[in-house]
């Protein structure tokens, strides 16, 4: 596929760009845009984060971008990358580099001026492919273009070790396959399979990080499907078995029925028995709140209709109990969850007396609101006037 050039992307006119690439001699093939951003454009896709490599030093790149007036910042400059903020625009610039020594979880680098021994590094061919930022020609050494065009996701080189350099890029394999992939190459797939255990040196905040991505990719439910049954996730979470695969495609059919995104965390809820649920969310280190949704998804839905079960435990995890029972999540779909239009003050302004009777009759008030369909205006008062005459009765005969 020679004579490749980037399409005319939006991405490629945002406010700053122009003055970045001078600043870094593009014109001069001293700089080009790598990775996602050219893939994707060629894709046809929505591209996020910019990549820019450089044949600069990271701290020439930094005193190039100060001269031109662009914030540097310094995000990882031990392994050549500065981040560019260029009018308003954020670009992550990467020095040339080689791998020194790798143990699977960490690389030492050195930087280098060779755009192919930057390229030889990557972990895929998809990911290997450079743009000139001027012309936007695309250059590809190790058959990228070809897989791209194959839907084909392939480890540069010797698939063993590309991951013995980064066990991560077993999992990677499978989320860019659930992303991109068509038929899946059966030389990564091997690999992959082969060296599994290697994920067991990693931390569970990158595994987390990449299966959360994959959970909710195009592909994931064939995908996960494969992993399962090639015993891809026995070394991390042996909790996912057949069963939690087969409710996690029969949750993935009711979310499209619905017209709701996917989510990571709702589909992991899928994949492990509720049981499980908290060990899970601990060892992968979820942030509380995702753990709580986690552990709630398969309370079920409850008996007070949608609605109130969202008011009850917010929105998010009320789709998720929905869906995961295979109820109707419908009526939360674009629901603003209403605030209780009246307060404790109002009842004691009623003659309650402060205290536990106020909380006790609040409660009660919210609960019929509730189960009324949330009404506002003269029927609150009327549901208030009617509690709080209530508690009095019930003061005065105690």
């Amino acid at each position: 596929m020679a004579g490749v050039t980037l399409p005319a992307a939006d991405w490629r006119a945002r406010p700053g760009l122009d003055r970045l690439i001078d600043a870094l001699d593009g014109a001069h093939g001293m700089a080009r845009w790598v990775g996602g951003a050219v893939r994707d454009s060629l894709l046809g896709l929505p591209v996020a984060d910019l990549d820019l490599a450089t044949r600069f030093a990271p701290e020439e790149v930094v005193r190039r971008l100060e001269a031109a007036g662009i914030k540097a910042v310094p995000t990882g400059i031990a392994h050549g990358t500065v981040t560019a903020v260029s009018d308003g625009t954020v670009v992550e610039v990467t020095t040339l580099r080689r791998d020194v020594a790798t143990d699977g979880r960490h690389a030492v680098v050195a930087f280098s001026d060779d755009w192919r021994e930057d390229a030889a590094r990557r972990d895929f061919t998809m990911n290997a492919l450079y743009a000139d930022p001027l012309t936007g020609e695309v250059f590809d050494w190790f058959g990228g273009l070809d897989d791209l065009a194959a839907r084909r996701v392939r480890f540069i080189g010797d698939p063993y070790r590309r991951i013995a350099e980064d066990h991560l890029r077993i999992l990677r394999f499978f989320r860019f396959h659930a992303r991109f992939g068509d038929a899946i190459n059966a030389d990564g797939l091997d690999a992959c399979v082969a060296r599994a255990n290697d994920l067991m040196a990693l931390s569970r905040e990158r595994i987390a990080a990449e299966l959360l991505k994959l959970f909710v990719a195009p592909g994931a439910v064939p995908v996960v499907t494969l992993m399962e049954a090639r015993g891809i996730f026995r070394p991390v979470l042996p909790e996912i078995d057949a069963a939690g695969v087969a409710r996690l495609a029969a949750l993935a059919t009711r979310e499209s029925a619905a017209g709701i995104a996917p989510d990571a965390i709702r589909r992991l809820a899928a994949l492990v028995a509720p049981a499980a649920a908290e060990g899970v969310g601990a060892r992968l280190k979820l942030s509380n709140n995702d753990r709580k949704r986690l552990v709630q998804a398969s309370a079920g839905p409850g008996d007070e209709g949608a609605c109130a079960l969202g008011y009850r435990v917010g929105i998010d995890s009320a789709i998720d109990r929905l869906l995961l029972a295979g109820a109707d999540p419908g009526p939360l779909v674009g629901w603003e969850r209403p605030a209780l239009p009246i307060g404790g003050g109002a009842l004691v302004a009623r003659g309650l007396a402060k205290g536990p009777d106020v909380a006790r009759t609040l409660r009660a008030v919210e609960d019929r609101w509730i189960a009324e369909g949330f009404p506002a205006g003269d029927r609150v008062e009327a549901i208030a006037d009617e509690e709080v005459a209530q508690a009095l009765r019930s003061r005065r005969n105690a």
